[in-house]
């Protein structure tokens, strides 16, 4: 059986964070599926397929790595592509407190899919989607950030 796993995420806009936990993942699975979520409730900086545009570049050369937009339940969408894992980056405990409890809860609800975590590098602790926008709405440079296909 393939191992299939699903990264989710807004990715607005993606990190080098996001990239590197993306990369060091690729070896540990046949299949990635970077799989952006379609919250119409979420207000957004940058539209759906610039995020998916964005990702695709990024991983142009890297054929194990799909990109997705789904709606709904991670775990729905997890037993719609046959992935048994989540994928989720760390970065402080803060993170794996709130991952931890989704986690939970995702297992209960489909204990056929389990959740993985990686810690990410210590050089991207502080880059998080949220920091690059605030910097971007305040004219700061996020190039030591985001990666150069993010970059305007």
């Amino acid at each position: 059986m393939k191992k299939i796993a699903v990264f989710p995420g807004s990715f607005d806009p993606i990190t080098l964070g996001h990239v590197a936990v993306m990369n060091r993942a690729v070896p540990l699975f046949d299949q990635l599926i970077i799989a952006i979520g379609d919250n119409a409730d979420k207000k957004h900086m940058f539209p759906l397929e610039q995020r998916k545009k964005w990702i695709l570049d990024i991983f142009k050369d890297q054929p194990k790595i799909t990109v997705a937009i789904y709606n709904g339940l991670t775990v729905d969408f997890c037993k719609k592509t046959n992935a048994q894992f989540i994928l989720r980056g760390l970065r402080t405990s803060a993170d794996f407190e709130f991952e931890r409890s989704i986690a939970q809860v995702n297992r209960r609800l489909a204990p056929e899919v389990d959740t993985l975590f990686i810690l990410t590098e210590a050089k991207y602790t502080p880059v998080s989607s949220s920091i690059v926008r605030d910097i971007i709405r305040n004219g700061g440079d996020i190039s030591e950030f985001v990666p150069e296909e993010v970059r305007f």
